[in-house]
């Protein structure tokens, strides 16, 4: 497993992250489980954010007072500087750590510059004067603003999804990050579930010097799958590449990733799923799509009312009511045994 540098940092890890938000969803005594054996296993580079509820708290509880060869990276949401101290210091107390590594702005709609009216990056500098954040990043979903992101100087690290789906738009994002000499923190390395080969995924992104997956992990399979590559990291190979040119040829066009920034839905559906259900069926275990719960979610689909508040959020400009319309039809052609 080769060690690569995060950005012009000066801080380096093994290329295998682990991304935290999963063990949210876990009990506290399972995530220091996995955690514990993602550090015994070789993982130095972990990445949380403040509004993914307990993955925080738990990862102090992982790690508090055992911080210093890990590299810990986390979000604010923030509108505002107020809002912006007011998480500061509620994760570093999570996190039971004195200080954040690399405090990113989470998904923000514009990037935070020195005097703008919001006064949240010249917080942002504030705090790393003061010893609590070392490096400043941003996150985002929408490609104009990571690139205005970028070529703006002001960040060490841009985290942005990067898999081997990604777009002719997303590889010239990679290649600005690294000819700016920023690290690209990888998100969505599994396109949400839609890649199913975790070797291909991780071979792709190991032939970028400067990008550091981060694997979102909830099951201790999951960890043993990634902790595996750690000694036998897998190669990228003729068979991997036609693979991936399968899967691109097979996922082109508009399709959700499942990012979240839709919800919630006014009618209660869960569109981060439901817009997806064609391609889950396809390239997922279908068990719990089809259930009795799955086919209650599906059915949500016909309360919409096309407010189009979802499409307004989306970061990736979807029609998201026509991706239901369409998923649901697909969805119900399964229920009746027709194949997809």
């Amino acid at each position: 497993m080769k060690t690569i540098n995060i950005g012009s940092t000066g801080l380096s890890a093994p290329q295998n992250g682990f991304g935290a938000l999963p063990i949210q969803r876990i009990s506290k005594d399972d995530a220091v489980y996995l955690l514990h054996k993602a550090y015994d296993g070789g993982i130095r580079f972990i990445d949380t954010a403040y509004v993914y509820t307990d993955s925080e708290e738990k990862l102090g509880a992982a790690f508090g007072g055992r911080w210093n060869d890990i590299i810990l990276t986390t979000k604010c949401m923030a509108g505002d500087t107020e809002t912006f101290w007011n998480q500061l210091h509620e994760s570093l107390r999570r996190l039971q750590k004195d200080c954040i590594d690399v405090y990113q702005f989470h998904n923000p709609s514009f990037v935070p510059k020195p005097g703008d009216e919001t006064g949240l990056y010249d917080a942002m500098l504030q705090a790393k004067e003061q010893g609590k954040i070392r490096f400043i990043g941003i996150t985002n979903h929408r490609a104009d603003v990571a690139s205005e992101a970028v070529a703006s100087g002001l960040y060490d690290t841009l985290q942005f999804p990067f898999s081997y789906l990604a777009t002719e738009r997303d590889l010239a994002l990679a290649e600005q990050t690294r000819e700016a000499g920023m690290a690209l923190i990888a998100m969505k390395a599994l396109s949400g579930g839609l890649i199913t080969n975790s070797a291909a995924a991780f071979a792709f992104i190991s032939q970028f010097d400067h990008v550091m997956p981060i694997w979102g992990v909830q099951r201790e399979s999951e960890l043993d799958e990634f902790l595996s590559y750690m000694d036998n990291p897998p190669a990228m190979t003729e068979e991997m590449r036609a693979l991936i040119e399968h899967d691109k040829a097979e996922l082109a066009g508009d399709f959700c990733r499942g990012c979240g920034y839709c919800m919630p839905c006014p009618q209660g559906i869960e569109i981060n799923t439901c817009a997806r259900a064609s391609l889950l069926l396809r390239r997922s275990p279908t068990a719990n799509l089809l259930s009795e719960s799955g086919q209650e979610m599906m059915r949500k689909i016909e309360d919409c009312i096309e407010c189009r508040k979802c499409t307004e959020k989306c970061p990736y400009g979807l029609d998201t009511p026509a991706l239901l319309k369409k998923n649901y039809q697909d969805y119900k052609e399964v229920l009746a045994g027709k194949p997809l």
